[in-house]
């Protein structure tokens, strides 16, 4: 049974501070790899268990469906099942749906999925020919405006500091904006955006509403507090409506999304907004060999609420604190040396899974693509189709529900192997590499989900975990190197981290300009070096795939280590 005791005695020092700390404004500084989730989820079904709080009453925010699933899984296992975790989108969207009937009649409008179609309409509308590259930077634009908390008016004014897509004018730009939205409120449609601002809105000028949303809602905990906008923080305060009960967790050196509106600065002010805030600092590192700690603490040293980690005494390093960087000669060079060190980590032990190659842009991959089909190793492309989204997935998800309902009394271990057998599985890969090859990865990665379920666990209840992963995109483990930028490896890790890529023009990009703009470039790589457990490589190649344009190393890689970073003909070690 779980105790209120039984749940703080797992914690360390600090994150038992935070536990404690129940009421009142709550600021938790967490540093990459502290443990900020176990923090946050102890402390929720602490209040739970002490009765503090009501289950019900109490709402914990994060940016995206997976974390959102990640913190109900957790919150079940600690007892506090009742405890709503959702994203800022799915708590304003289900208010919206709740109310919309008794504030405004009839059913809310519809959500777009995304707003190219729309755009491209509105463009046509204005005879402007757009490619689909330029309609891309045009709604990530609305979207920046939105949660900027920008009228028209107010974007047009500030056109001057913002890029304009493609050959647009400002002129263009602005007129496509207000064609977007003439056209979406005609076919009475919302897009994610005015799912925030309508909740909002709806909050501000409805007193029962609001009075109703404050009832239930008594608590709030809110992840991930850096990547917070004006929007969702002014949405945040509509549910506060004054009260103090709120605790906000965040590293100021992993704000990554200021382009999309992103602002670290109501987690850099917090203590000024509350000046009786409980605030505790989470340096702590469980994750990384102090190689790894030291070579983050050097990047960030001196800048704005950053954190120093500290690594425990059995993960230091008996090697150098130094990060080890190698030059190559080109990007392909690069590319076959890291996929000669994966293939010599393969061999020693380390699980493809457990491997990740991380850089900047997504037509880096290529290179990376063909250098590990050479050797013969198996990846995934982290960002391409997600696992769930594969038909082989939504297949073999369907025909194990359908199976569930009239098998049981079975090992749960025959009950799925026998369904995914008549799919195409077998215990034994096939030589053959591609599709044929793919696909059984996929089938195997559920497989393997039975041997993470508990020994008591029914064929019924491993299908309806299965389908509540299905709804928060929580992908299961295929066994295959992880290829990703550096955007989409937030809040993952890998046993070895391969960083590539560290020149200038990518590592900072090219675009990158302003001071703001580069800091954020410095943060967006201390998040790629956090992402490694055991094993950190860093390095850069001195020309593109393009004959000449020599590359110059990255500026940030002088400051991770004295030593000159080594031109590599062979695999890195």
């Amino acid at each position: 049974m779980t105790t209120p005791d039984s749940l703080l005695a797992g914690l360390d020092e600090q994150q038992r501070v935070a536990a404690e700390a129940l009421l009142g404004p709550v600021c938790i500084l967490a540093g990459a790899g502290t443990g900020k989730t176990r923090a946050i989820t102890h402390r929720i079904a602490y209040g739970v268990a002490s009765g503090a709080y009501a289950p019900n009453r109490v709402m914990a925010l994060t940016f995206t469906s997976r974390s959102a699933a990640e913190l109900r899984g957790r919150l079940r296992q600690l007892g506090a099942g009742g405890v709503a975790a959702r994203t800022f989108h799915a708590a304003a969207l289900s208010q919206l749906n709740f109310f919309w009937p008794q504030a405004v009649g009839g059913q809310p409008p519809s959500v777009l999925s995304g707003k190219g179609r729309m755009l491209g309409q509105a463009a046509e509308k204005l005879s402007l020919k757009v490619d689909t590259a330029t309609l891309r930077d045009v709604a990530a634009e609305i979207e920046w405006r939105k949660v900027s908390a920008l009228s028209i008016d107010d974007y047009a004014a500030r056109l001057e500091s913002r890029t304009i897509p493609g050959r647009l004018t400002g002129e263009q730009l602005v007129m496509l904006h207000q064609a977007y939205e003439s056209l979406k409120d005609e076919r009475r449609q919302f897009d994610f955006e005015d799912v925030l601002l309508s909740c909002a809105g709806m909050i501000e000028t409805e007193a029962s509403v609001a009075m109703q949303v404050r009832e239930q809602y008594r608590f709030f905990v809110v992840d991930e507090y850096q990547d917070v906008s004006p929007l969702q923080q002014h949405l945040l305060d509509l549910w506060l409506g004054g009260r103090r009960d709120i605790c906000v967790v965040g590293d100021a050196s992993q704000t990554i999304y200021s382009f999309a509106g992103a602002r670290s600065d109501y987690l850099l002010d917090f203590e000024r907004r509350y000046a009786d805030a409980t605030v505790v600092r989470l340096e702590q590192n469980y994750r990384s060999v102090s190689t790894v700690v030291d070579t983050a603490n050097r990047l960030m040293k001196g800048r704005p609420g950053a954190l120093e980690l500290h690594s425990l005494p059995d993960r230091q390093s008996v090697s150098a604190t130094e990060a080890e960087i190698r030059s190559h000669s080109s990007d392909i060079a690069e590319a076959r040396a890291v996929a000669q060190a994966i293939l010599e980590q393969i061999a020693a032990g380390v699980k493809p899974e457990h491997i990740a190659v991380l850089f900047r842009v997504n037509v880096q991959a290529a290179a990376l693509e063909t250098a590990l089909g050479e050797v013969g190793v198996s990846y995934q492309l982290r960002g391409a189709t997600r696992f769930f989204d594969l038909p082989e997935v939504r297949q073999a998800i369907m025909t194990l529900r359908a199976a569930s309902v009239s098998i049981s009394g079975e090992p749960l271990f025959k009950s799925v192997s026998d369904v995914l057998r008549s799919l195409g599985w077998s215990q034994s890969p096939p030589e053959a590499r591609g599709a044929v090859r793919d696909r059984w990865e996929a089938l195997n990665a559920i497989m393997g989900l039975v041997d993470e379920a508990a020994p008591t666990t029914t064929f019924r209840q491993f299908t309806d975990e299965l389908m509540e992963r299905q709804a928060g995109q929580h992908d299961p483990t295929v066994s295959a190197v992880t290829l990703a930028t550096l955007h989409s490896a937030k809040g993952l890790e890998w046993e070895a981290v391969h960083l590539i890529g560290l020149s200038e023009g990518l590592v900072p990009i090219s675009y990158a300009k302003t001071f703001e703009q580069i800091d954020e470039e410095r943060r967006l790589l201390y998040v790629g070096i956090t992402r490694a457990r055991s094993l950190l490589r860093l390095s850069w190649s001195q020309t593109g795939q393009q004959r000449g344009g020599q590359r110059e190393p990255s500026r940030f890689l002088a400051e991770l280590g004295s030593r000159t970073p080594r031109v590599a003909g062979a695999a890195l070690r």
